[in-house]
């Protein structure tokens, strides 16, 4: 029997700051009883718990780019499986520096880490733990239930950025990550079954910049490293993806109802669109 795979929105927020409706972004794809996370933002472990996750069986977990609404609690994850009787190697996937993060966390968290080994009999936890950095697309894991291929896409400052896809037993899931339009993410996407891509609201970004005081800066950085909603239709279209799912919403605050994202896709996608929401299983 072929292995049914499921797609929790951990988090479905954009940007750095913490915020009332949305948590930061991170998603899972579960197969059997092994789960794959894609990107660790503030409390991505409170969000697998209320989703009924069990942190031990984690298998891998990805970053797209090191942003701090993607990377802020990678090493807090990890602590926290271990600390839930994570037993076995967890591999982790993504940009530079993400092997001497994995050291530095060790490093921050040593004192607790090495307490709960004499007062919990707990293993050692550096030996469940292996980084690999990746700068460049193409195939970065196969097992038994998953093929996950990075492809670059645009997203400037940071480099390397990378949208992931996960080709499961009975599905393709495409991740875009933080991405402006991009044609690699198009064909990394090509023929996929579900396509979760951040989005962006130009015309909310107005008041996000009224009240940023950085905000000449903020909206350059916004407008060369995000996608406008109405591009995000396109790429789904070209790509000819089944599902697009709508996540990382930009701005995040002012919130914005469901309808103007859903409306300003639809003319330009013609297939399944879901706007996204936190703890949402497809």
């Amino acid at each position: 029997m072929t292995a049914s795979s499921k797609l929790i929105l951990l988090g479905t927020a954009g940007g750095p700051w913490p915020k009332l409706n949305r948590s930061a972004p991170a998603n899972a794809v579960v197969v059997g009883d092994d789960i794959y996370v894609v990107d660790c933002g503030n409390g991505v472990a409170r969000q697998m718990v209320k989703a009924g996750l069990d942190l031990a069986r984690i298998r891998n977990v990805f970053i797209t780019h090191h942003h701090s609404d993607h990377n802020a609690d990678y090493g807090a994850l990890l602590l926290l499986a271990w600390q839930s009787n994570l037993s076995r190697r967890v591999e982790a996937f993504g940009p530079p520096p993400l092997a001497h993060m994995t050291e530095v966390f060790q490093d921050l968290y040593r004192y607790d880490i090495e307490i709960r080994q004499a007062d919990e009999g707990r293993a050692p936890l550096a030996p469940l733990i292996a980084a690999h950095e990746t700068s460049e697309g193409g195939v970065i894991l196969q097992d038994e239930n998953v093929t996950v291929t990075a492809a670059l896409v645009p997203h400037p400052p940071v480099f390397p950025a990378f949208a992931f896809r996960f080709d499961c037993p009975d599905r393709a899931i495409v991740f875009s990550g933080d991405t402006a339009p991009s044609d690699s993410l198009i064909e990394l996407a090509r023929g996929a079954d579900i396509l979760v891509h951040e989005v962006m609201n130009l015309k909310a970004i107005d008041q996000t910049v009224h009240d940023t005081p950085t905000a000449s800066r903020l909206r350059k950085h916004l407008e060369q490293s995000h996608t406008p909603m109405e591009e995000v239709g396109r790429i789904a279209t070209a790509a000819g993806v089944k599902t697009l799912v709508l996540n990382h919403f930009v701005p995040g605050r002012p919130a914005q109802p469901d309808h103007v994202w859903y409306n300003a896709i639809k003319p330009h996608f013609g297939g399944q669109v879901i706007v996204g929401d936190d703890l949402m299983v497809l």
